[in-house]
């Protein structure tokens, strides 16, 4: 068993390494982080949404961002589309579960705000339609993904697309690369 533990530290290690050695990444990384700086400039928000263990990062990095992540300073406008169980529900219900984000994004979204889309697949169907409709908007759509940033990749004004196919590994790096985001933003903003 402790062999187990040590080889999947490694491999997150290694995958961080991967990471740190991809200089196209790493500028859209830095390239993310201005685009959601401008968005907040301007009055903007940032709506995130994932499924699953993607919905529990989306969640988070929204929660950085409209609490506090180094420092005390004013709330920014940033959302997880999911955390309404009842729209959530009556949605899924009503028009299918593709249809959940897209809804609100719709409802929410304005040209210039920014949607960031997280998916290890990047085929969620439920995701695509949001980038979708984030598109027409005029949104600047960011996904986060793995390696190949699936059906999301084209539909992406920016693709952060981890270089692994192993859920656990990409959930790994995508909460480092969202922390990273969030601490270039606040610290733009707030000094």
């Amino acid at each position: 068993m402790e062999n187990r533990i040590r080889e999947a530290i490694e491999e997150s290690i290694s995958l961080k390494k991967q990471i740190l050695e991809h200089p196209s990444l790493l500028r859209t990384v830095e390239k993310v982080a201005e685009s959601i700086t401008e968005c907040f400039r301007n009055g903007g928000k940032v709506l995130f949404c994932g499924n699953g263990g993607s919905a529990a990062d989306a969640q988070h990095l929204a929660a950085e961002f409209s609490g506090r992540f180094y420092f005390d300073r004013p709330p920014l406008f940033a959302e997880a589309l999911h955390v309404n169980t009842s729209y959530l529900t009556a949605v899924g219900n009503d028009y299918g579960y593709d249809e959940v984000f897209a809804r609100l994004v719709s409802a929410k979204g304005r040209k210039g705000d920014v949607l960031v889309a997280l998916s290890t697949s990047g085929n969620s169907p439920n995701i695509l339609k949001a980038a979708e409709t984030a598109g027409k908007l005029g949104m600047i759509t960011v996904g986060i993904t793995g390696s190949s940033g699936g059906r999301l990749a084209p539909l992406c004004s920016w693709l952060i697309n981890v270089p692994s196919d192993d859920t656990p590994r990409i959930q790994e790096a995508h909460i480092l690369v969202g922390h990273i985001i969030c601490e270039l933003v606040e610290k733009e903003l707030f000094g």
